[in-house]
């Protein structure tokens, strides 16, 4: 239990194999100000983090060792010097406070990375926005949780109501003897001890398919059709896949839930379908604005999955396998491209292409440790993938911290070794925040991706039949709606005029 997982260890052995790489995920807590209209204080941030700790006991571990090889994974074990101060901070933003500044900061604050001698997780206190507002600012590294499994972790750091209680502790504190910081290799008993788990799991899994021979049948026939389609058909070569540096740059891109939903329902296809074909349109511009011709087989996205069982949620760690999808860049109409990404979304689910992912991971996890960073850098390689794009579902209901009202949330993908950009989506109480991180020297441009998958939402907004008043209003329009903004502009009206009403519901107005 206590440990790393060969895919928890991926995350650790990218960010050793290129300076580049950050492995840490994230994400922006937009919150409303204090009913009495102020800005908590650190100590108050301090004091509710603190309380709720003992629930997740792998906020005060700390790895064993700081690099992964040998032949036995890290462990988690208690930090014998844990100090909440070392982790939660203050910052505050230059005025006005708006997108621009809170974007800006973010970009610089997820461009260093955690502190490996510490656990890995770090979170700010951002005030100065706009209205009063007030953030939340979080870093965890990706060996610590998934994306699915940091929803679990904030709604425990949340609260259902403003006068909510924090939870009492259900899960006991480790209890460990302090242990010195671990070298590289370990020693001679753990060598052994590697092997032997190396040899167990490599015994558990021919028995596993000496038991289950059609099971393994199956996932071997998926796995060769993913080598095939995805390694030796590699994905095309473009601007997005070159060498980066540690600096980013951050942007965000709003939309609603529920006119995503009406989308999905009128012209087919899953909320996921939807967002996708939004995001194919951005891309399909940063191409050409880069007088890039868009590949006409399409951009592939690896799309990560939740394989978590309901017993798992709140589980720390990596849960998750892969969807290749091939994104039409090269289709210039909107809803056909919506209509050839869920044909091919339906397909990949259809077929079971997910197990051929999980079937390349746990191949990969039977490698000791000195040979899977190898392994692990080859299943995040360029020849299979342009980008990541993950979709994280939140909660539909309004959550608190300390009194204040949970807006939204701007969340952050990592970037992998020679992947330029990666786009994070979550949902939350009816609003979808896309967050678009970028490599800052090779992705000045990063604005034209934002305001083209603005246009993409648009184009299908646009696309919808026309329904009567009371059906558009049990859509239940957000702030940031496009239909409202499309509206008052002449469906004849010149791109300036669209870029002027997608500004005036670029940023929320205050409640």
């Amino acid at each position: 239990m206590d440990r790393l997982s060969a895919l928890d260890a991926t995350f650790l052995e990218l960010e050793q194999a290129d300076e580049g790489a950050t492995m840490h995920i994230g994400g922006v807590m937009v919150f409303d100000p204090l009913p009495d209209g102020a800005v908590p204080g650190l100590d108050a941030v301090r004091d509710s983090i603190a309380s709720r700790l003992t629930l997740l006991p792998r906020y005060s571990q700390r790895l064993s060792s700081q690099r992964t090889g040998g032949l036995a994974w890290p462990r988690w074990e208690k930090d014998t010097q844990f100090d909440i101060r070392n982790h939660v901070r203050r910052a505050a933003l230059p005025e006005p406070g708006g997108d621009v500044e809170l974007c800006d900061w973010a970009a610089d604050y997820f461009s260093h990375r955690l502190d490996r001698m510490r656990p890995l997780w770090e979170m700010v206190l951002v005030e100065g926005l706009e209205g009063g507002a007030w953030a939340l600012v979080t870093k965890t590294h990706h060996c610590l949780v998934d994306g699915v499994g940091s929803v679990g972790v904030a709604q425990l750091l949340l609260d259902a109501e403003p006068s909510s209680e924090p939870p009492q502790a259900t899960v006991a504190d480790p209890d460990g003897t302090p242990q010195p910081v671990r070298a590289l290799l370990p020693n001679p008993p753990e060598l052994l001890a590697g092997l032997a788990r190396t040899g167990a799991q490599a015994a558990r899994a021919g028995l596993h398919a000496a038991l289950h021979p059609r099971e393994m049948l199956e996932r071997s026939r998926r796995l060769a059709e993913l080598l095939v389609r995805d390694e030796l058909i590699a994905a095309p070569r473009t601007s997005l896949n070159a060498p980066i540096g540690a600096t980013r740059r951050f942007l965000i891109v709003r939309a609603s839930l529920p006119e995503i939903k009406a989308i999905g329902r009128a012209l087919g296809g899953s909320v996921n379908d939807v967002v996708l074909a939004a995001c194919t349109a951005g891309l399909s511009r940063l191409l050409v604005s880069r007088a890039e011709a868009p590949p006409q087989d399409g951009l592939r996205a690896m799309v990560p999955i939740n394989v978590r069982v309901g017993a798992e949620d709140l589980a720390l760690g990596n849960r998750v396998s892969s969807l290749f999808v091939d994104l039409p860049v090269a289709e210039v109409d909107a809803i056909a491209r919506l209509g050839r990404i869920v044909k091919h979304t339906r397909h990949l689910k259809s077929s079971g292409a997910g197990l051929g992912a999980t079937a390349m991971i746990d191949l990969a996890a039977l490698a000791p440790p000195l040979l899977h960073a190898f392994l692990a850098r080859s299943l995040y390689a360029t020849r299979l993938f342009n980008l990541t794009i993950t979709n994280v579902p939140g909660p539909q209901v309004p959550l608190y911290a300390l009194g204040a009202r949970l807006r939204e949330i701007h969340p952050l993908v990592p970037l992998a070794a020679e992947h330029t950009v990666g786009i994070a989506i979550f949902s939350y109480n009816g609003t979808v925040v896309l967050g678009l991180s970028a490599d800052r020297d090779s992705t000045s441009d990063l604005q034209v991706l934002a305001d083209g998958i603005e246009d993409g939402f648009a184009e299908l907004l646009e696309a919808l039949p026309a329904a009567p008043e009371a059906s558009l209003q049990e859509q239940r329009s957000v702030p940031g709606s496009y239909r409202a903004a499309l509206r008052s502009v002449s469906p004849t009206a010149g791109t300036s005029a669209r870029a002027r009403a997608r500004s005036a519901v670029r940023r929320p107005s205050a409640p």
